[in-house]
């Protein structure tokens, strides 16, 4: 055990230098990071950065990154996986999941580990994230070496073309901060983007279920209402101003790092949907992307509701499902 911590921190060390990792693990600078995206934002200049590199992943980093969100779902959130199967072996797929966990989204790093452990490392994943990890400089480069592209139906492409799976959480700001009575609910907030990206590249939607994350912190009010009366989404690109109790912070902002409970979490995969009848063209038709919107969202809700179910704050619910290995 200690050999192969000697081993990982070394190659951590190699992988991250000091200076990075000064800034990478330092809630007060990345905070005082996103201030100043803010500001560019009010300024006009944000938006300008390009991110949708897939060359820019680094298989390295991204193992080593895997290795550490592989033991924390084995050992720290007791992690289950069920339905890995329904991912297709290969080829383009956009996964589609709830969002939950604020600024420590941990359910991405576990489905990206739950394909690996399936089909191997080279079975890609790409994650759509927020303007603001690409806007700086620093943030932008582990990103992409991360495998992560900027939010974008250009960015889902490009991967796409490359047969890698896409993930998506739709509901962005408005799911990972929904309020703590909420949490066995799926807010996707009537996006429908990712229905249109799905049908006008004609790949198959595989939902991704996460009960869980939710946990980890205790979000006491979204902010919606402050969010609009401070125009946050100006200055920020998000609909809401999160108030949160999180360690070790206590009562603070959803913006700000903080470090997550022991909550037992539990990812779901479900069968893949296709519309055979609906082709590029419908990805205008409003019609279609209702009804597409719906069979996912009523899908997503329906697993929410029997994961849920029984479930207790943190210790989480029987065993049901494969353990991570």
């Amino acid at each position: 055990m200690w050999s192969a911590l000697s081993d990982w921190l070394s190659r951590a060390r190699r992988l991250v230098p000091r200076e990075d990792r000064k800034v990478l693990l330092s809630p007060p600078r990345l905070v005082l990071r996103f201030a100043k995206y803010a500001a560019r934002r009010v300024l006009g200049h944000a938006g300008e950065a390009a991110a949708d590199d897939l060359a820019a992943r680094d298989p390295e980093l991204v193992v080593l990154v895997g290795e550490l969100y592989r033991w924390l779902a084995r050992h720290y959130f007791r992690l289950r996986v069920t339905g890995i199967e329904n991912v297709p072996a290969r080829g383009p797929v956009l996964l589609v999941g709830n969002h939950s966990g604020g600024l420590l989204p941990s359910e991405g790093f576990f489905t990206e580990i739950a394909i690996w452990e399936r089909y191997g490392p080279a079975r890609a994943v790409y994650a759509l994230a927020h303007d603001f990890l690409f806007e700086d400089p620093l943030l932008r480069r582990y990103a992409g070496r991360l495998g992560l592209l900027r939010a974008g139906h250009e960015s889902a492409r490009h991967a796409f073309a490359a047969g890698a799976c896409v993930l998506v959480y739709p509901g962005s700001d408005l799911d990972t901060f929904r309020p703590f009575r909420d949490r066995n609910r799926v807010v996707l907030g009537n996006r429908k983007g990712f229905i249109a990206l799905a049908l006008r590249e004609q790949v198959p939607i595989v939902p991704v279920v996460t009960t869980g994350n939710h946990e980890q912190m205790i979000v006491l009010a979204r902010g919606d209402r402050l969010a609009r009366a401070l125009r946050a989404h100006r200055w920020a690109r998000t609909e809401v101003l999160p108030i949160v109790l999180a360690l070790p912070w206590g009562l603070t902002s959803g913006f700000v790092p903080y470090v997550p409970l022991p909550a037992q979490t539990t990812l779901a995969f479900l069968p893949a949907l296709r519309w055979p009848d609906l082709g590029p063209a419908d990805a205008s038709d409003p019609a279609a992307l209702d009804r597409c919107y719906r069979d996912v969202e009523t899908a997503m809700q329906r697993a929410m509701d029997q994961l849920s179910r029984g479930r207790r704050f943190l210790r989480g619910t029987p065993a049901d499902g494969s353990a991570v290995a």
